[in-house]
């Protein structure tokens, strides 16, 4: 006999993307996962991403499988510390503003 687990879906929580008049792709992508998992507790799947028009990458929050949270900032890449969806936006929004004024 075989037994299949059937998986509920992932609910997309959150969805947005803009261009800025400095020409950076902003694009906010969360998802709400059926059940918790050991590198996800929280139960979310994300990826914040900030870019040139380019391809180059500006900064971007993700937590793909096998790295957990973390964030990458131009070529560098560091752990980030998950606390809820409104300080994780807010801190990716805020390293947005920080290279925009750098960058200038």
């Amino acid at each position: 006999m075989v037994y299949c687990t059937i998986m509920s879906p992932a609910i997309l929580l959150y969805r947005a993307k803009r261009t800025t008049r400095e020409g950076l792709i902003v694009e906010m992508v969360i998802w709400q996962l059926p059940e918790p998992t050991a590198e996800r507790p929280h139960r979310l799947k994300y990826r914040l991403y900030c870019g040139r028009l380019d391809g180059k990458l500006v900064v971007r929050y993700d937590n793909e499988t096998g790295k957990g949270d973390h964030r990458h900032y131009s070529d560098s890449e560091a752990p980030y510390h998950f606390i809820n969806i409104e300080t994780l936006m807010s801190d990716f929004l805020a390293d947005v503003a920080k290279a925009t004024v750098e960058d200038k």
